[in-house]
């Protein structure tokens, strides 16, 4: 599972969440090899001044959570931090222009479908 917030400036985030979306869906796909049908995305578009950073960094700025089941390597998480890099360049958000944090949990921790995280079937492996 990963559920991902993107926090970024009203002003550019809601015009372009789409392509941010693809971006990085594309990343987490490849990286964490997660499935294409599985994409929960959700946008956090903030007015000006409740959106405070340091004055490097532009109204592209996005910080980006996601929040997935512990399980991947030290070597997945980066690739995907990478590839999270690589696939907004694509788009012209610039590395100096993304944050992105990792937050692992047990499954037993998450209540999905109506059920424990612990004891869903999924079609996807965690330990990548």
């Amino acid at each position: 599972m990963a559920n991902i917030k993107i926090y970024g400036h009203k002003a550019f985030l809601v015009p372009h969440k789409e392509v941010l979306s693809e971006a990085i869906h594309k990343a987490v796909v490849v990286a964490l090899q997660y499935p294409l049908d599985k994409k929960f995305h959700r946008f956090l578009p903030l007015d000006e001044g409740f959106f405070i950073h340091p004055a490097d960094r532009s109204e592209k700025y996005l910080d980006i959570e996601i929040h997935m089941f512990e399980g991947r390597t030290e070597a997945t998480k980066r690739a995907l931090i990478e590839q999270l890099f690589i696939e907004l360049e694509h788009i012209g958000v610039t590395r100096q222009d993304v944050e992105v944090i990792l937050i692992e949990t047990p499954k037993v921790n998450w209540g999905i479908r109506g059920k424990n995280g612990a004891d869903l079937a999924l079609n996807y492996k965690v330990e990548v």
